[in-house]
């Protein structure tokens, strides 16, 4: 029994075929069914129940799965820990699109210090998120406090919760909307609520964050208090964006996308609720290399610097 089949184990007991865990690891499938070979033969005991078109792993496989993790994460932790800044870390961040987005850059540059590494963000909702982190197939998800909380089925009493901030939702327009083409871009926006609802509205049909079908309430503007007219649904963040800064449509969107010089903040004079959600970063300490503890310690700290919209 060696780590490379080890590894190649693990992909093929998550994937749903031997070509698919051949695909993630670079290999041929004949490579992938040679090695699955070669480590039952080491055991002496079958880890799969083969079917024609899948691979489904029995008790042996379920027992050694977890403890093959195991191993695997103690073997990268030393390796990492040992070459320190020459080590070839793979980072590999999961959470909803628009948490990403937040902390892409700060992600980037917080891995500044190895050359060598690689930096893969999946835009998960949370309990996907959570669910991956708890298989091993990311290394940290970046997540809301709502679901923290939750304490969910995926949770684990080795992961660390590390605190990013809070995220505000404010209602934005493009510069060619109405309400924010008759002042000059450096004016502060404001606009009664009747003003703002005779304007049309883009909104997800899911939250952007947990993914849950909420309709109207997805994007945490309070359509009980102030009923608005939703012209455009969408649940692509990106096509979210661009119906707002094309003028078509107003969005209740969070701070940080105010970063972009093409969007506006239209201050509701007269609306007392705000939606503000808590960020964090979950990882597992059990099994972090010491990488993983200073990109935690470096998000922080940036997310600490963050500007806050006026």
């Amino acid at each position: 029994m060696n780590l490379t089949d080890l590894r190649i184990f693990v992909s093929a007991a998550r994937r749903p075929s031997l070509g698919a865990a051949a695909l993630e690891l670079h290999l041929t499938p004949s490579a992938v069914s040679k090695a699955l070979k070669r480590l039952e033969d080491s055991l002496g005991k079958a880890l799969f129940d083969r079917g024609a078109r899948q691979l489904v792993l029995n008790d042996s496989g379920h027992l050694l799965l977890g403890r093959a993790q195991a191993l695997l994460a103690l073997a990268d932790q030393a390796r990492v820990d040992l070459m320190g800044e020459r080590a070839a870390v793979d980072c590999r961040i999961g959470g909803p699109a628009m948490l990403l987005w937040r902390h892409g850059q700060m992600l980037a540059q917080a891995l500044r210090d190895y050359p060598q590494g690689s930096l893969r963000l999946q835009a998960l909702f949370e309990d996907e998120a959570l669910a991956a982190l708890a298989r091993g197939d990311i290394s940290a998800a970046i997540v809301t406090g709502a679901v923290i909380e939750g304490r969910g089925e995926h949770w684990s009493e080795d992961w660390r919760v590390t605190p990013l901030g809070s995220v505000t939702q404010h209602l934005m327009a493009g510069l060619n909307h109405p309400l924010a083409a008759q002042s000059a871009p450096s004016q502060a926006l404001s606009a009664t609520t009747a003003q703002v609802l005779a304007h049309d509205f883009a909104c997800p049909s899911r939250s952007l964050f947990g993914g849950v079908p909420r309709g109207a309430r997805s994007d945490g503007w309070r359509d009980d208090q102030l009923p608005r007219t939703i012209r455009y649904w969408t649940d692509d963040l990106q096509l979210l964006l661009s119906l707002v800064k094309s003028g078509a449509a107003l969005a209740y969107l969070p701070d940080f996308a105010l970063a972009d010089a093409q969007l506006r903040r239209i201050h509701v004079s007269d609306c007392a609720f705000e939606c503000v959600e808590q960020v964090a970063l979950v990882w597992n300490h059990a099994s972090a290399s010491v990488w993983q503890g200073q990109l935690a310690e470096a998000l922080r700290a940036d997310s600490a610097r963050l500007p806050l919209p006026a």
